[in-house]
């Protein structure tokens, strides 16, 4: 597994499994923030760069969406480290198999009952900021798929809402409503991140620049 420094705060690991995976590792006073989990072979890897980056213990784990690339080392991480894990409310009773995800033949049953826990939210309904990181809802390649903006590293943890390429973006595999994940995507604009890391692929730079060109070209195939 590889791990890379992509800005202050915020550590990318790597692995490769057909396509890349990635996972990141977001630091702040009070401890470590793990985002997404990957598969389990990469349970032992995460853990043993945590250690190595004597930043404090891991105190959460934040899950883009509940798909089985993104949660499959959760298990073996709380045999070591007892620590709660964050989902969107929507995403939920999907990951634990109760309900189909959709366009899937069967049920997920990826993360164990009650396992995971919803999301904070202020009073207003909105979602709360963590370990430096905001959630926004961006379903369309999961019904509760979220992406994480650290405000001050200006870098937005994108999950699969985009795949990417050679600095481009791409759009995502797998996903059952495109024009919604297309929808979704929208968020860079508005957020406008100097970076944007996705699970399968590599960095980003300045993407709000691309997201007119990127929406225009999904669009039109989606047409086909």
């Amino acid at each position: 597994m590889k791990a890379k420094q992509i800005s202050e705060h915020i550590w990318s690991l790597k692995t490769w499994m057909i396509v890349p995976i990635h996972v990141w590792v977001v630091i702040e006073e009070d401890g470590v923030t793990l985002v997404d989990a990957g598969m389990p072979m990469m349970a032992k890897g995460i853990m043993k760069f945590i250690k190595q980056l004597d930043a404090g213990p891991l105190r959460r784990i934040l899950l883009t969406h509940g798909h089985a690339d993104h949660v499959g080392a959760i298990k073996s991480l709380l045999t070591h480290n007892q620590v709660p894990v964050y989902a969107h409310a929507i995403e939920i009773p999907y990951m634990e198999g109760e309900v189909l995800y959709p366009k899937r033949k069967k049920l997920e049953n990826n993360v164990p009952p009650q396992l995971a826990q919803p999301l904070l939210e202020s009073t207003h309904g909105t979602l709360q900021t963590m370990a430096g990181l905001t959630p926004y809802l961006t379903p369309g390649h999961s019904p509760g798929h979220v992406v994480y903006y650290h405000e001050k590293d200006q870098v937005l943890l994108a999950g699969d809402l985009f795949n990417a390429k050679k600095g481009k973006l791409h759009p995502p595999m797998f996903t059952p409503f495109m024009d919604e994940a297309l929808q979704s995507s929208l968020i860079g604009k508005e957020l406008n991140p100097e970076r944007l890391e996705v699970c399968h692929g590599n960095t980003v730079f300045r993407p709000a620049e691309q997201l007119d060109e990127y929406i225009q070209q999904a669009t039109k195939k989606l047409e086909r």
